[in-house]
């Protein structure tokens, strides 16, 4: 009998207190204030001497203090902190999370278009995030070990490579999981907020004057002294508040009371003393703004201050490839990516997946962009697009889910609206203004990712719709099989169609051509939910036909992974006699051969059952063609076992 995966329970329909909510809030910290938490080594420096540099003047120093801070307190804490974590999917969080919740309510025909419209724009935001995925390690550890260079500037010839060893260290190791290192990400995140708050702090003890600019006023200042000039210091500001998308879309691993309690009692305290920290110390010597972190630790602890910058940077950059994981699983659950090769690393804990494709695809991306840029100021001139353009689509879809699903008053939502979308699209502006300068970057890896899985998940609804038109009723087919009465052999046949209706193509190609049919014969659809996961009990549904035919659907959630020796486990409990040595799978393989657009498109493959127009043009479909082929077999991806399968060719034109 083989051992079931166990039903993974999530935090968040708890409420953890003591030692396992103290437990559960440094893992938080960890994983989800990684990226955040390292903001300080740039951010604040990148006002002063990043691409649109301001002076270093009191008024200056004050204004870029206070706008941080209220980004802080605007973007992370009242928006993500307060209400988007509340759109939870089934204790689930992140982009895919929140678009499946909104197409949860859109079924009936005049949602048609605005469901397309909400996947494209869900789709495109996604895309931006795997870019911020690509671009966050390398400005992260590139900016620490460019430390080095102020303790001494023989070191200024090595931070590239340096960077690039770490870089490569980084995603070597990534085939082993995290689960044993993950245990340490929290330690050294504490570790690293109390550093950098204890600095912080030194310094706002000499300048206490500093903290004057939490009045929101002195924000307001700055754009009134520099004039159409201030609207640039935003695409720093930014940077200071990389990262938030993540504790939402972690959400599912904590729980929102250990993410709320690490960002309260540690993440905010901590960041804020050292921005203040930062801000006194330029205001006491302009000259400081080349490096204001760095120069807060006294000459004996710089060394050390590096050493501790890299780890936490290294730290922040897996929680984001971690990410890029679980995004990449999710767009292949919900049909938006050709299958890959998802490794669970970790038997307690389902979360802790590797995929190999993923990591050498950022991998790939980091080391060019840390190669091309060569500096993490100039780096940052492509961070920053990823990010805002995430926020906005995130600010979008909550307010649907926040009208439609919890019926909030339309006053309500327009506020919500009206602040929020008017706050993304301000930093959005002031970042797409650097794209001339890096930003381009970032917009040219979204489209190519956004343009892979919107060509695949079009592609694959054209190739189901010609297939399914190949297809004969159940009951046409039944009564065939009655009237011929075609061999019948021991054994189990379980034939994997992606349509719970009909019959499968690759049951008539093989009925066609071998002419004989087993005793028992199983026709398997598996399908992926609009939620995270499915319980045990709802997985399988068993139908008994006629004539030794049953059909099986199997629902999974779209953080979940399908297992086929699982299903026939509990397909056996439902009742039916299928042994594992005498179950043959039938798989078809379909080749695709394009023709030439001037001969008009596929009778009846131009509008799919939704509504959309899937009729591609031809690179597309050269594409979805060159993408088909190099997607993982679906043997591996079922989990099948690779003696028991037979593979029935087909030709498809498109």
């Amino acid at each position: 009998m083989p051992q079931l995966p166990p039903q993974r329970v999530h935090s968040h329909t708890e409420r953890p207190t003591g030692k396992r909510l103290a437990v559960l809030s440094l893992t938080a910290l960890g994983i989800v204030y990684g990226d955040i938490g390292t903001s300080p080594l740039y951010a604040f420096k990148e006002g002063f001497s990043g691409h649109h540099p301001y002076a270093p003047t009191h008024e200056n120093v004050y204004g870029m203090l206070s706008l941080i801070t209220w980004a802080l307190i605007l973007i992370v804490t009242a928006k993500y902190l307060w209400l988007v974590v509340k759109a939870d999917n089934r204790g689930e969080g992140g982009m895919m999370s929140l678009l499946a919740l909104v197409l949860q309510n859109e079924r009936r025909e005049d949602d048609r278009r605005k469901r397309g419209f909400l996947v494209l724009i869900a789709l495109f935001g996604t895309a931006l995030l795997f870019g911020d995925g690509m671009i966050t390690p390398a400005v992260s550890v590139l900016s620490a070990v460019e430390g080095l260079k102020i303790a001494t500037p023989a070191f200024e010839p090595f931070v590239i490579v340096i960077t690039l060893a770490i870089l490569v260290g980084l995603f070597s190791v990534q085939r082993f999981g995290t689960a044993k290192v993950g245990g340490w990400f929290g330690p050294i995140t504490l570790v690293w907020f109390l550093v950098i708050g204890v600095l912080g702090l030194l310094e706002v003890l000499r300048e206490p004057q500093i903290l004057g600019a939490l009045s929101p006023h002195h924000a307001v200042a700055f754009f009134v002294h520099n004039g159409a000039n201030g609207f640039f210091v935003l695409g720093a500001v930014v940077l200071a508040v990389t990262g938030a998308e993540a504790l939402y879309a972690d959400m599912g691993h904590f729980g929102k009371r250990p993410i709320r309690v690490a960002w309260y009692a540690i993440a905010l305290p901590c960041l804020m003393l050292n921005y203040y920290g930062q801000g006194g110390l330029v205001l006491r010597d302009a000259t400081n703004a080349t490096n204001p972190f760095y120069l807060l630790a006294p000459d004996w602890f710089l060394y050390p201050l590096v050493a501790i910058a890299t780890l936490a940077t290294i730290v922040a950059s897996q929680a984001m490839i971690s990410g890029g994981y679980s995004l990449a699983q999710q767009c292949v659950q919900l049909g938006y990516s050709p299958r890959l090769t998802i490794i669970h690393t970790s038997y307690k804990q389902p979360g802790q997946i590797y995929i190999p494709e993923v990591n050498k695809g950022i991998a790939i991306g980091c080391v060019l962009l840390v190669l091309y840029f060569g500096s993490s100021e100039r780096l940052t001139a492509a961070y920053g697009i990823a990010v805002t353009g995430a926020f906005a689509i995130t600010t979008v879809l909550y307010a649907i889910v926040a009208r439609e699903r919890w019926h909030w008053p339309v006053g309500l939502v327009a506020a919500f609206l009206t602040l929020f979308l008017f706050i993304d699209l301000a930093l959005f502006s002031a970042n797409a203004l650097k794209i001339t300068s890096g930003g381009w970057v970032t917009i040219l890896i979204a489209v190519l990712i956004f343009t892979v899985m919107s060509t695949w998940k079009r592609g694959r609804t054209m190739l189901n719709r010609i297939l399914q038109a190949g297809s004969l009723p159940m009951d046409l087919f039944l009564e065939d099989v009655a009237r011929k009465k075609p061999p019948r052999v021991p054994g189990t046949a379980v034939f994997m169609t992606s349509s719970a209706d009909g019959v499968p193509v690759v049951l008539l190609h093989h009925l066609k051509h071998n002419k004989v049919l087993h005793e028992q014969v199983v026709l398997m659809s598996i399908k992926t939910e609009d939620v995270p996961e499915i319980l045990a009990e709802e997985r399988l549904t068993l139908e008994k036909l006629s004539h030794g035919f049953y059909r099986v659907y199997v629902r999974y959630g779209f953080m979940e992974s399908p297992d086929v020796p699982e299903i026939l486990y509990r397909i056996r409990q439902a009742g039916l006699k299928a042994r594992q040595n005498e179950t043959t799978f039938y798989l078809g393989h379909e080749r695709i051969l394009v023709l030439d657009r001037r001969r008009g498109p596929r009778a009846g493959t131009r509008t799919a059952p939704d509504g959309m127009n899937i009729d591609m043009a031809r690179w597309r479909k050269k594409l979805f063609v060159l993408l088909q082929r190099n997607a993982r077999s679906a043997t591996e991806f079922f989990g099948i076992p690779p003696n028991r399968v037979v593979e029935l060719g087909a030709q498809v034109e498109f």
